[in-house]
């Protein structure tokens, strides 16, 4: 099993939550997040005075999906992220070595 971590433009979660729905996700997590990289940040106007907004907002999505699903859920989470623009953000693949269902207590791919 793999875990992808996702970093992505907040208004493309719901393109992004169809398109891994589409490839066979049953669950997403989450997290609202701060950031920068080659986007780096933008100057604004506030009150008169200029400051400048070095952290961008950004969503980190995370799935675990099986090693057969891998391939199949990181096209489609590029095809809904991407603008083609700077800022896009990233994909992070990492290994899970079990996954355990607390209310149920199975375990693996069936706790998926």
């Amino acid at each position: 099993m793999k875990m992808i971590t996702s970093v992505i433009r907040p208004y493309k979660l719901d393109e992004v939550r169809d398109a891994l729905a589409h490839a066979g996700v049953s669950g997403i997590t989450v997290t609202e997040v701060r950031g920068f990289g080659r986007q780096k940040g933008h100057t604004e106007l506030y009150r008169g005075a200029e400051y400048v907004v070095d952290f961008l907002p950004k969503l980190k999505v995370e799935v675990v999906v099986p090693d057969e699903l891998l391939d199949a859920v990181l096209e489609e989470i590029q095809r809904a992220a991407r603008t083609g623009n700077v800022g896009d953000g990233k994909l992070f693949v990492t290994g899970v070595e079990q996954v355990i269902r607390i209310r149920t207590g199975e375990l693996d791919a069936d706790a998926l």
